[in-house]
């Protein structure tokens, strides 16, 4: 990696850290899995990145691959540890103890699949419905009913807390 491609990777890595881990950890409910979640998907785009073109498009590639990566992990009989970073590649570190709303983040993990990953998204105000669109290969109606629908079911289970405290 030239001097110049490790000071654009470490500008990204730097905008875009914390809400790809915050997304992860919406996922996984997990610091670590989160983190190698966030982790591996900056490997992967130190691989390919110079493969993808427009650079408004970075964005949305990063949510879509750790959400294909969480996937694939979900499904893999046999989950295997991603490989590890170059070794000239800057560190992907996460500060954890900066993160707000780890209860609300916990929440997530009762909530239904296939509307959690779009209400994390929304929530984090980091992409706009057509990216989230994007994110999904899906419409961008399909993505406001999904959040219209996690927003309703995130309320249900805020209300069972709030019974039960």
């Amino acid at each position: 990696m030239s001097r110049l491609q490790s000071l654009n990777y470490k500008k990204l890595v730097d905008a875009h850290c914390t809400s790809l881990y915050r997304f992860a950890f919406c996922l996984v409910h997990d610091e670590q899995t989160a983190c190698d979640l966030t982790q591996h998907t900056f490997f992967l785009y130190a691989n390919k990145g110079a493969t993808l073109g427009e650079e408004v498009k970075i964005k949305s590639w990063l949510y879509a691959t750790l959400h294909r990566e969480y996937l694939r992990q979900r499904t893999a009989p046999h989950v295997e540890a991603p490989p590890s970073a170059p070794a000239d590649a800057p560190p992907v570190e996460v500060d954890v103890n900066a993160l707000d709303g780890p209860a609300v983040a916990a929440m997530f993990a009762h909530m239904e699949e296939s509307l959690r990953a779009p209400l994390a998204l929304f929530y984090l105000r980091e992409l706009n419905y057509r990216e989230i669109a994007e994110v999904f290969e899906t419409t961008v109606e399909n993505i406001l009913t999904r959040v219209a629908s996690g927003k309703a079911q995130l309320k249900q289970i805020l209300a069972g807390r709030a019974g039960h405290a």
